[in-house]
Formats: structure tokens, C-alpha cells, sequence
């Protein structure tokens, strides 16, 4: 059964696709009020907003990722897609320093690496019921208090035509991958989507009056360059 989180709102998570196995999927599905969207990201497993993206690890992926040097290098690409990026460990902490094959001042080392030199954030969770829990806030941090939209787009866009189209149109205003692709779909081109009136993109599943006309708004409006400060 779903589990209402008290004064929740419509709030959405980007999950990577290679994530939809593992135990955190299921406890997110359970939540109510979240809305899963699937997609196969290049950084990061999951999207909270424009800003807020999650690398999640085990804490045998940690070590893992410590042996064979990968995490400094997810942890630079994330960092250089979203503006606020977070490490989440999930897994008792004590298990980390009882690994033979890592000294523990190797682990500490890491750690403090990731947090003052990469100024990544760490988060721990007990377990994937916890972890899903802690990305729905986040979420719904980012979403209903600050705003922020959920968006597809990042530094790292892909080269293939269809993956360039999806990041183009992502980067309007309240889009995100399942509406870009409808509008794609609807209209064909991105050419098509920009020259679209008001009219035609209401009828868009899911764009509705509101994103219509905000998208319209930024399409048609004149740019005004931003002053520089003193």
C-alpha cells in the first residue's frame, strides 16, 4: 500500500533506469504522491530538481569504488552537471572500517577529500527504505519549498540527433523528459515546438494553460541582458 506523507505535494524523481532492481525503486513506489520518471542518465542515479542530483553507494559499493579509484571521477562529473550534488552511503557505517582490504585511514582520507576538497555532501541512510525516504525530501525540499524544477537537462548532453532534440526542448520552462518527449512527439520538431502557439501546446498532455503560456512567455519575449553588479 502507498504511504501518504503528511502535507506532500505532486513531487517528482528522475531515476535512473539500471536503478528499477534494487530495493530503493519499490520503497519510493510506495510513496504517495511521487511520480517516478525512468531514464537512463550519463551522471548520477537520481534527479531531484534542476540542481540536486544523488550518487547512491552501498557501502560496499563505496569501498569498491574507492579501490578501483572510480568515485572521485563520479563525483567530478556530477559536480559538473548540478549545481548541488550529494553522496549518499546507505549501509552501517561500522561495516566501512572493518574492510581488511582498506586501511581506515584510507576511508577517512576519502571522505574528507569528497566533502572539503570536492565539497560534496555526504548523507547516510540505514537502508533502502531510509534512503528512499531521504530522496523524497530532498525532493520535495527542492520542488515545493525553493521552487525548483525537475529538468532533464545537464552539462553532459548526448551526440546522437534524438538525445540532442530532448535536450534542447528540456530546457524550457517546467519540462521535463516525459513532456519533452510528447512535445516532440505532437509536433515533430524542435522548430515546430518553438513556432507552436499557446493554443496548440495546451493540448499537449500533461502542459496544460499554466506551462503554456509560460513557455510562450519565454519564447516570445524579448532578451533584456542582465546588469553587472558594481
Amino acid at each position: 500500500m502507498a504511504q501518504k506523507i503528511l502535507g506532500s505535494q505532486n513531487i517528482d524523481i528522475i531515476v535512473d533506469s539500471r536503478e528499477r532492481g534494487n530495493h530503493v525503486h519499490s520503497h519510493l513506489s510506495d510513496i504517495e504522491d511521487l511520480n517516478i520518471i525512468e531514464k537512463q542518465l550519463k551522471v548520477g542515479d537520481y534527479i531531484c530538481s534542476e540542481r540536486v542530483a544523488v550518487e547512491r553507494k552501498t557501502v560496499t559499493d563505496f569501498l569498491q569504488s574507492i579501490i578501483d579509484q572510480r568515485i572521485f571521477n563520479q563525483l567530478c562529473d556530477l559536480s559538473e552537471s548540478f549545481a548541488n550534488p550529494v553522496l549518499l552511503i546507505e549501509g552501517n557505517p561500522e561495516n566501512m572500517f572493518m574492510e581488511r582490504n582498506i586501511h581506515p585511514n584510507t576511508i577517512r582520507g576519502v571522505l574528507s577529500t569528497i566533502a572539503i576538497d570536492y565539497k560534496v555532501p555526504i548523507i547516510w541512510t540505514r537502508n533502502p527504505r531510509e534512503t528512499a525516504h531521504q530522496l523524497f525530501w530532498m525532493a520535495r525540499r527542492e520542488q515545493v519549498k525553493n521552487n525548483k524544477e525537475l529538468a532533464i537537462r545537464c552539462s553532459k548532453r548526448g551526440t546522437l540527433p534524438h538525445e540532442e532534440q530532448e535536450f534542447l526542448i528540456a530546457g524550457l520552462p517546467f519540462v521535463n523528459n516525459v513532456l519533452c518527449r510528447r512535445l516532440l512527439k505532437e509536433f515533430g520538431t524542435p522548430k515546430k515546438v518553438f513556432s507552436a502557439s499557446m493554443e496548440k501546446l495546451m493540448k499537449v498532455e500533461g502542459i496544460g494553460k499554466d506551462r503554456s503560456k509560460k513557455i510562450w512567455d519565454i519564447l516570445n519575449s524579448e532578451y533584456s541582458e542582465p546588469t553587472e553588479g558594481p
